[in-house]
């Protein structure tokens, strides 16, 4: 297990992720950490109603739910000032250039360094 800041503890984010395996291994991960996970949403549309239904410390955004870019997610979370990184196979490429500033983990995701990268003062 990944030895984390207590201030880890109890935080709210949110995962979208559509694969299965990696979305439960992920949530696993992060509650390990001590992390209160939101979701995982495999869709646009889920993680959209989960913003709006949840507060949010942080969110772990895959780059394509269900063949839809999750770029909708990151504007809605970066208007509310909630920060995210992108966990994703996709290349930086892909990411259009609102977004270019926001950290991507490649998968597989190490969740030390993604809580690391969400909550760079933790």
């Amino acid at each position: 297990m990944t030895t984390l800041p207590m201030t880890l503890l109890g935080k709210r984010v949110l995962v979208a992720e559509d694969d299965y395996l990696i979305a439960k291994s992920l949530v696993q991960d992060l509650r390990t950490m001590g992390v209160e996970v939101v979701g995982p949403a495999p869709s646009v549309a889920q993680a959209l109603s989960l913003i709006e239904q949840c507060p949010l410390d942080g969110a772990v955004l895959d780059i394509n739910l269900r063949g839809e870019m999750v770029f909708r997610v990151a504007d809605v979370l970066e208007e509310r000032c909630i920060p995210f990184v992108f966990a994703s196979g996709y290349s930086a490429d892909v990411v259009p250039k609102r977004h270019t500033g926001i950290a991507r983990c490649e998968k597989p995701v190490d969740p030390g360094m993604l809580a690391r990268t969400l909550f760079p003062t933790t």
